[in-house]
């Protein structure tokens, strides 16, 4: 009977190793230089509740639980069409000019997603604004469907962090 039940044990940690090599850990790094100093950067993306400023896909932003910029804080964000995400704040230091959040649900081809969002000076008047992210692609099964596949899930935040730090640039630098 012990014999059965460890190789049962064996068995099923086996399985669920197999199960998450199926689905590997993704990651998506895109980086803007804006002729900005680095704290005029950080003053237009560090509001948690303020990607709807600056993200063209993105038409609202609200707190849901906790505060702004509060480490726990949980926002809502509505797409321009309909969509929903919903995050929560994990990090956030005005000091590093850097925040780090995770998304609990949404409609983005992703789970187990984290990303941070940082801004380095580059001398006085340009700066670096970093989004990058890891995450594993939705459908974390042996066969994902085309839609929820590794390929859609980086591509997808590819496309989402490039639109949004382009726009950022755009705004930032815009006379």
């Amino acid at each position: 009977m012990k014999l059965s039940i460890a190789l049962a044990a064996v068995v099923a940690a086996g399985m669920s190793v197999v199960a998450q090599a199926a689905a590997p850990e993704l990651k998506v790094s895109k980086s803007v230089t804006v002729a900005v100093p680095a704290e005029k950067a950080w003053n237009a993306v560090k509001d948690f509740d303020g990607l709807h400023t600056w993200h063209p896909a993105v038409a609202k932003d609200e707190i849901t639980k906790g505060k702004n910029n509060e480490v726990g804080a949980e926002r809502k964000l509505t797409l321009g069409d309909g969509g929903t995400i919903h995050e929560k704040l994990l990090e956030w230091n005005a000091a590093s000019h850097t925040f780090r959040y995770a998304i609990l649900e949404g409609v983005l081809p992703v789970s187990h997603y984290t990303s941070t969002v940082s801004i380095k000076a580059d001398g006085a008047n340009q700066s670096t604004v970093t989004w990058s992210g890891t995450f594993k692609r939705k459908d974390t099964g042996d066969k994902p469907a085309a839609d929820a596949n590794d390929e859609t899930a980086t591509t997808t935040m590819s496309n989402v962090y490039q639109a949004g730090l382009d726009n950022l640039k755009k705004k930032l630098e815009a006379k």
